[in-house]
């Protein structure tokens, strides 16, 4: 799957059952559901779960929660919109 399938994915009102646990946080977040985005995120101890998880709590306004992810994660704190920081995670995750 790209960036585009996954996007037109959204449509849907399941995620892909393919989908990795960041990739399906990811789809959660996208569709408006935090609460179910951060469960995925939590039970994801890998990088690509802690980066998925500090990009919900940038979603959130906890920028210092955040902080400590992207730390985990191993990945720089952006400071860009958070629609561009989603496309860049889904991206690198597909």
């Amino acid at each position: 799957m790209n960036l585009d399938a996954f996007r037109d994915s959204l449509q849907a009102g399941e995620p892909p059952a393919d989908l990795s646990l960041p990739l399906a946080a990811l789809w959660q977040a996208a569709k408006g559901d935090w609460n179910a985005a951060h469960r995925l995120a939590q039970t994801d101890d890998s990088a690509a779960g802690a980066w998925v998880h500090a990009y919900l709590h940038r979603v959130e306004g906890d920028e210092s929660n955040a902080g400590y992810w992207y730390r985990r994660a191993g990945k720089d704190h952006p400071k860009g919109p958070l629609d561009e920081e989603w496309a860049a995670i889904a991206g690198a995750l597909l």
